[in-house]
């Protein structure tokens, strides 16, 4: 019984700590759309693993559900739970890239000019574990990342691109570039957790 009881607390407050955050998010707080990114990630991969059978369709069309979710995040119906709302996000966007396949429709990004709710000029936890690393140990910890993270990292920290400059160097739209960003810190900073530890 008392495990019940404690089970119940502690789902109400991440109910309440998720209703929080994507009430921040809606004003645009960075930490909050980096905690759904955290909190939800894992769940819409792995709905898509599932359905896609590749892990890099699995992870591009996840970077896609939450750029769009963040795009319209104004939009999300309190009355649904915030993880169907991101899966059905996901369903619609594999949907539409098995359809441009099937026509052979080779362009499955548009890309936009409009930079939406997805903003990254605050320096988060994981930028300072990052900069407190030396140079030579930090490139090792990078090779870590699949490539796409690396490429990401690279021209942001390294090449010192804006997010716009990035967007049209990997020709893809600059809310997933963002999505991309703020994934491959949070993967660098548990690599560099792992290592130091």
């Amino acid at each position: 019984m008392l495990v019940m009881k404690m089970n119940l607390i502690r789902n109400s407050s991440a109910i309440k700590k998720l209703k929080i955050n994507i009430s921040k998010a809606k004003d645009g707080d960075q930490l909050a759309l980096k905690y759904l990114l955290d909190t939800h990630w894992k769940e819409v991969y792995s709905y898509l693993l599932k359905r896609v059978k590749s892990k890099d369709d699995a992870e591009d069309i996840t970077i896609q559900t939450f750029s769009k979710a963040f795009d319209k995040i104004d939009t999300y119906n309190e009355n649904y739970t915030f993880k169907t709302w991101l899966i059905a996000i996901s369903k619609n966007i594999h949907i539409d890239i098995t359809r441009k396949k099937k026509n052979y429709v080779y362009n499955e990004f548009s890309i936009e000019d409009k930079v939406y709710l997805v903003a990254d000029e605050s320096p988060t936890p994981e930028d300072k574990i990052i900069k407190e690393q030396n140079l030579a140990s930090l490139l090792i910890n990078i090779k870590e990342l699949k490539y796409k993270y690396q490429e990401v990292i690279h021209l942001r920290y390294f090449k010192e691109l804006s997010y716009k400059e990035i967007s049209s160097k990997i020709n893809e739209p600059m809310n997933n570039v963002k999505v991309k960003l703020l994934r491959a810190k949070k993967l660098l900073s548990e690599i560099i957790k792992k290592v130091d530890s």
